[in-house]
């Protein structure tokens, strides 16, 4: 199986509503460039018609020291022919890039934390709408089945309502792949407002930054909100299956005992004894 390597491309993605007009062009000719060349700062000035400058500050809007360190760290992918048909290819080609795209944006210190939110608090709420509602609702599901009291709201008019039932003790997860999908992001500021944790999964960089005690980053494709080639769940399904195995691993039981045990804490004394013949 091959490795996983570490790519920057996720991070200009993420950071991509920052950037200026100049910047943003140099960013897309870095998202797309499949091939090696001289990287030089003069080449690529010239290239992409910029300044040397230009491809400075986009290094350091990065959070890079300068356009060499950007360099040094930038890995493009390299195509790869193969026999299959090229739709075949497109589909597992894209799977493929959100997967290393994902394992570049991983934060394990993250991912423990969340999953540590998860085990502590009374009630969990999931906010999402489209495709990042059923993410939500297969996450509860999963989070139902070791004994978690979660409820998914995917209604911008339960969303509101939902509002009268948080407090101190709930998570809220909001997902928008966008980051821009308004009710979930109120309906959060709402209940940090209450007291409440809050967890905002995204592909934005720029949303939810300062808002929310923990913003999730997920891997994004183009236009893949609107089912380009693969599911728009994809990425975010990744991030919620790692949230899941880091809290079964502190819960330290596997799945099918966890939900053994949740189950049991549910029916037993079940039916009243009265009940039984």
């Amino acid at each position: 199986m091959e490795a996983y390597t570490a790519s920057i491309v996720p991070k200009i993605e993420a950071d991509y509503e920052k950037l200026t007009g100049v910047e943003r062009l140099i960013a897309d000719f870095f998202i797309k460039n499949k091939e090696k060349m001289d990287f030089s700062s003069r080449t690529i000035a010239q290239k992409l018609h910029v300044s040397e400058a230009s491809l400075s500050r986009f290094a350091k809007k990065l959070g890079y020291r300068g356009y060499r360190e950007f360099i040094y760290s930038y890995q493009p992918a390299v195509a790869r022919e193969t026999g299959a048909e090229p739709e075949t290819m497109a589909v597992l080609d894209a799977y493929r890039e959100i997967l290393h795209k994902s394992y570049s944006l991983i934060r394990e210190d993250q991912i423990k934390r969340v999953a540590s939110l998860i085990a502590e608090k009374k009630r969990i709420f999931l906010y999402g709408f489209g495709s990042s509602g059923l993410a939500a609702q297969e996450f509860k599901l999963r989070l139902m089945r070791v004994g978690m009291d979660v409820e998914a709201v995917t209604e911008s008019h339960q969303l509101m309502i939902n509002g009268a039932r948080v407090s101190e003790d709930c998570l809220i997860i909001g997902i928008s792949l966008s980051g821009a999908t308004k009710e979930v992001v109120q309906a959060m500021e709402h209940a940090a407002a209450k007291g409440a944790k809050t967890v905002f999964i995204t592909s934005s960089g720029a949303a939810g930054q300062g808002l929310f005690d923990e913003t999730v980053l997920v891997a994004v494709k183009k236009n893949l909100q609107y089912g380009n080639v693969i599911s728009p769940q994809f990425p975010t399904l990744v991030i919620l299956d790692l949230i899941y195995a880091s809290l079964l691993k502190e819960k330290a039981r596997g799945p099918e005992e966890q939900y053994d045990i949740a189950l049991w804490e549910r029916i037993k004394g079940y039916p009243p004894k009265e009940d039984i013949p």
